[in-house]
């Protein structure tokens, strides 16, 4: 008889667990069941498609549900799950009762951090992150005059941007002294800033929000700098994993706040797995473990938990956490820690810093990037790096995962080797650069 593999959750993770269960035993009756509409498209896009760069919401969508169907996915829409039990092998859903697994794979996402403060119960205030809010959402902004974004995370930054494309008039609430204080140092993320600043935006950093002030919509945002006129705020508060019905069920929760997983994603009940925003995973350098990532992380570990409990192997390694974007006119990106936060933890390090150019200086559209090396003081090994410019950030940072997650030292970047062609590459490799410099300062 097949087995069956109940998958909980939509999203990334959720249709590369089914996607990868189903290639593993193609026999296997394969479910999926989702609260929302839709499944298998791209939230990290929304922000592009507010800012127009991105023409239109169905671009975002990767396959449609007939594509599923066709792969023997049988995925059940607007259908929650209230709880499941491990000990009866059952899923809770709602509409449809108690449905029973053979083995269960829990990919419930994130949810916001709650801002923790009076008026969040107002409307107006929006939440990117399901695609059907965001194409009403995307008729709101038209008549939107003035509009407040609530922290500058990662989907703050883009926020901002989309937002001052649009012609709104934007502020940035953050308690932070600059944007995505937690993973930049503030010269890397000051050409950032200071774009936002000529296309009009007002930055509020060093302040705190203190609450949401309206009648039915919110007409202010209140931060510890006084009242901010508004007629719509962008919540971007911080990722928490979603682990309600995981805790329930009595799942071991980890420091980070998220499902505790082994390298097959496997949890502390038998025949059930976990990936995506619900899950923590160990760093590479440190051993902590860490949530709340990329979409790239939760479908990778998406797959490694579907290949296993179909009865296939693939393990998931600790991460380093390569990470890119676009902010203002300008890419962004780094690996494991900035300064600021190696300082924070207490991570001993020495730093290297070069500004060089990102083709040959005569070729047409040439750029300046800026990378900063975190090396560990005595191997040199590097443990972190950060990357600013408008072009060839999103490889170098991919490239640099995996120096640190090999082992790769300041030496070795010194000398690298490097492509010299006027249209994609300078004489002299940034990277080698700065890592020259940090050299250099050690008197090496």
């Amino acid at each position: 008889m097949a087995q069956r593999i109940v998958v909980i959750g939509g999203g990334a993770a959720g249709i590369g667990a089914a996607g990868a269960a189903k290639g593993t035993d193609p026999s296997a009756d394969v479910r999926v069941y989702t609260e929302f509409e839709d499944v298998g498209y791209s939230p990290c896009g929304i922000p592009y498609v507010h800012g127009r760069e991105i023409p239109d919401f169905e671009r975002l969508f990767m396959a449609t549900r007939e594509t599923y169907e066709k792969a023997g996915i049988d995925i059940h829409y607007e259908r929650r799950v209230s709880g499941f039990s491990p000990d009866r092998k059952s899923v809770s859903v709602e509409g449809e009762g108690e449905v029973g697994y053979d083995k269960l794979i829990v990919a419930t996402g994130f949810d916001y951090a709650d801002p923790g403060v009076p008026g969040t119960d107002l409307g107006n205030l929006y939440y990117v992150k399901n695609i059907r809010r965001a194409i009403e959402w995307d008729k709101v902004l038209d008549g939107v005059r003035a509009a407040v974004v609530v922290e500058a995370s990662p989907l703050g930054l883009e926020m901002v941007t989309a937002l001052c494309h649009r012609g709104i008039e934007t502020h940035l609430v953050d308690p932070g002294a600059w944007a995505l204080s937690v993973a930049t140092d503030p010269d890397i993320v000051a050409p950032v800033q200071q774009s936002w600043q000529e296309k009009g935006a007002t930055l509020h950093f060093n302040t705190k929000l203190t609450g949401f002030a309206g009648s039915g919509n919110v007409s202010a945002v209140r931060t510890s700098g006084g009242d901010i006129a508004c007629d719509l705020a962008v919540v971007c508060t911080q990722k928490e994993a979603n682990t309600t019905v995981a805790r329930a069920a009595g799942i071991k929760i980890g420091s980070a706040g998220g499902v505790i997983v082994d390298e097959r994603m496997h949890t502390s009940a038998a025949d059930v797995w976990s990936a995506g925003d619900c899950i923590e995973v160990p760093h590479s350098v440190t051993q902590i473990p860490i949530q709340g990532l990329s979409g790239s992380h939760a479908y990778a570990q998406g797959k490694v938990a579907g290949t296993n409990a179909a009865g296939g192997e693939r393990r998931y390694q600790p991460v380093s956490v390569p990470w890119g974007m676009m902010a203002g006119d300008w890419m962004i990106g780094g690996v494991s820690f900035s300064e600021t936060l190696a300082t924070a933890l207490g991570i001993p390090h020495v730093v290297g810093v070069a500004e060089g150019i990102s083709r040959a200086r005569y070729y047409p559209g040439v750029e300046k990037v800026r990378v900063k090396l975190l090396a560990e003081p005595r191997s040199l090994r590097l443990i972190g790096a950060q990357l600013v410019g408008r072009e060839g950030i999103k490889e170098r940072a991919d490239f640099l995962a995996m120096a640190v997650r090999t082992g790769i030292t300041i030496n070795d970047f010194a000398t690298m080797e490097n492509v010299y062609s006027p249209p994609i590459g300078a004489l002299n490799e940034p990277i080698a650069l700065a890592a020259q410099n940090l050299l250099a300062g050690l008197g090496s």
